[in-house]
């Protein structure tokens, strides 16, 4: 298995204009519709083994949700681990998958290497090196500390 990250330097992607860091009360006013989102995007990729998605892992002060509401309905989130002012993670991403077009993968992606290139992060890691992951700037495989 490979681990890779982004070199934010490398990235000059744009913000999308319906994405957003959810607050804590938006978040505890959206946990169901968190819960039903993550649950349609498990069925759709047919996943056999799903890690819970906890609500301490939504309302953790070192992580932030951002949600994304094309025509002002909340459809996807990302939650976003911040471990230093250098280094985040990508924990997990979900979306309906209702509007396939938005192609939110890619662009929820792109969309938070701006936001944290805009706050001063230096990379965000992203797991498991999956081939689609490569397309994004400033992709790296990491290797042996």
């Amino acid at each position: 298995m490979k681990y890779c990250r982004i070199n934010l330097s490398k990235t000059t992607y744009s913000l999308l204009g319906y994405g957003h860091h959810m607050s804590m009360t938006e978040r505890d006013y959206r946990m169901d519709q968190l819960q039903e989102i993550y649950r349609k995007y498990c069925t759709y990729k047919q996943f056999a083994s799903v890690m819970p998605l906890f609500e301490g892992m939504i309302f953790d002060k070192y992580t932030d949700v951002i949600g994304y509401y094309p025509d002002d309905k909340l459809v996807a989130f990302s939650l976003i681990k911040r471990y230093d002012r250098n280094n985040a993670e990508a924990l997990q991403f979900a979306w309906d998958y209702e509007n396939p077009e938005l192609r939110l993968g890619i662009e929820s992606l792109k969309n938070e290497c701006s936001l944290y290139q805009r706050q001063g992060y230096k990379y965000l890691y992203l797991g498991l090196a999956d081939k689609y992951k490569e397309q994004i700037d400033g992709f790296e495989i990491l290797g042996p500390i």
